[in-house]
């Protein structure tokens, strides 16, 4: 099937070869014909050529989806907060000039942007809920059991505003799309800001927008952000 082409063309470039890890497909394929369980001893689910093109599909689909709602989050924060937006524009004025856009090699020297995506991510987690999981073993944490097989739902939101608690967690795993998803908002938030000035509809005022959200897997803004662009940099034939 021409869905297979990619992971086809993988698996004839690794024939003959020494196992290397080129990109994320040499990963999944290394993990073809094994059980998804490694404690599975019956191994009744074998990773096969359809599972891992629908783990490609999610992980790029999930990037995309989750990337959009963080930089309308964002956005949305730094419009709220104009302090904010013109610390950002002095960096990218001082890092990128007027007379171009960003471009990806400028992103390791935003360091404030990183701060203000950080905090827009405290503030408003993508999946406030996380993705379930389901113990493995009966455990007992902090007083409370948890028998086996139980689904668990960890609430990041409510997490992610203790001041007695790290907000952000990491480890194997995590976000496999992580990197992509968060350069990806990087660049265009950092565009978005450095090329342009937003403006509120109807004499709105940054205070008047709103920040409430939409309870669901992932947790979008209720209301769609609505600004008006006014281009910023000199030259317009940017």
């Amino acid at each position: 099937m021409e869905y297979f082409k990619i992971i086809d063309e993988h698996e004839k470039l690794n024939k003959g070869q020494q196992k290397q890890h080129r990109d994320f497909v040499d990963v999944m394929l290394s993990y073809l014909n094994q059980p998804m369980n490694p404690n599975d001893e019956e191994q009744t689910y074998i990773i096969d050529q359809t599972n891992i093109k629908a783990i490609i599909l999610d992980m790029i689909a999930t990037a995309l989806k989750t990337s959009t709602i963080v930089i309308e989050w964002v956005l949305a924060e730094i419009i709220r907060h104009p302090r904010v937006k013109s610390r950002l524009q002095k960096e990218l004025e001082t890092v990128v000039g007027m007379n171009r856009i960003v471009e990806e090699a400028n992103l390791a020297n935003l360091t404030y942007l990183d701060m203000v995506i950080k905090e827009s991510l405290r503030l408003h987690p993508v999946a406030p809920l996380l993705i379930p999981h389901e113990s493995m073993e009966d455990v007992t944490i902090h007083g409370y059991y948890i028998s086996k097989k139980s689904q668990i739902l960890i609430n990041i939101s409510t997490i992610r505003r203790d001041p007695n608690l790290i907000p952000f967690g990491s480890g194997r795993k995590g976000c496999p799309g992580l990197q992509l998803g968060l350069t990806t908002v990087r660049l265009v938030l950092a565009q978005l800001v450095h090329c342009f000035e937003w403006e509120l509809p109807h004499g709105m005022l940054p205070n008047d927008l709103s920040i409430s959200e939409r309870s669901r897997l992932t947790a979008p803004r209720a209301q769609q952000l609505l600004a008006k662009p006014v281009y910023r940099l000199p030259d317009k034939r940017l």
